[in-house]
């Protein structure tokens, strides 16, 4: 499947160009606040009463697309 992008290649290769520019750590650590934001935002949209092991299925479920099947 083609890629889909509204980005300028001149923007797009600015914007890898200034990414490889930080260290592997650096990377890394952007990458781990960006999963935590998102996590953060997921949990945040789910009603505050259900019980934790809900929550964490929903969790699971919306960042997998897919069921979390328990045997």
């Amino acid at each position: 499947m083609p890629s889909v992008t509204d980005t300028p290649p001149e923007i797009a290769e600015m914007v890898r160009t200034r990414l490889m520019a930080l260290s592997g750590a650096e990377r890394f650590l952007m990458g781990i606040r960006m999963c935590e934001a998102a996590r953060r935002m997921v949990l945040a949209s789910l009603p505050a009463e259900l019980p934790e092991s809900d929550r964490k299925r929903l969790l699971f479920e919306r960042f997998y697309s897919e069921p979390l099947l328990i045997p």
